[in-house]
């Protein structure tokens, strides 16, 4: 069986060092074990390495050292990511302020990548996301995109 091929927003590489949220640093953690055995092929985006950027200098420093570890595959950015992630905010999915997400979501779908895995429940992993992106998913001639947890994802063997 193939590996799946995933996208990992920012806030699941954030949820590392979360130890304000104890719980799902310990499922992020196990998500990451299974990472290393090679259960998935892993995904990012210069969104999460610009949203990484942003941090202060001790946090951006520890995230780029476990992206750094872990080597996840940066796919391009394309004119094509950035028009579907313009048509989520324009059906009123994602607010135009946080485009970011509307261009994580993008950039999975048009790469052919089986899920975003993120810890973002305020605008990604959300059952009104899943539905309006996968309709307009397939409107553009896109495969549907599965949108889930860290928790949704481990294997817990």
């Amino acid at each position: 069986m193939r590996k799946l091929r995933l996208y990992l927003e920012t806030s699941v590489w954030n949820f590392v060092f979360a130890d304000d949220s104890p719980e799902k640093m310990e499922i992020t953690k196990q998500f990451f074990d299974e990472i290393e055995r090679g259960r998935y092929d892993i995904y990012i985006s210069e969104i999460v390495l610009d949203e990484i950027a942003d941090a202060n200098s001790e946090t951006k420093e520890r995230l780029m050292t476990l992206i750094g570890k872990y080597t996840p595959t940066e796919l391009e950015n394309t004119k094509e990511v950035k028009s579907l992630s313009k048509k989520y905010i324009a059906a009123g999915i994602i607010p135009e302020k946080f485009k970011g997400d509307a261009m994580h979501i993008a950039f999975a779908v048009i790469n052919n990548v089986n899920a975003i895995v993120s810890w973002n429940l305020k605008h990604i992993v959300k059952l009104k996301t899943r539905i309006k992106t996968n309709s307009i998913n397939l409107a553009e001639g896109y495969k549907e995109i599965e949108i889930c947890t860290p928790e949704e994802v481990i294997e817990n063997d």
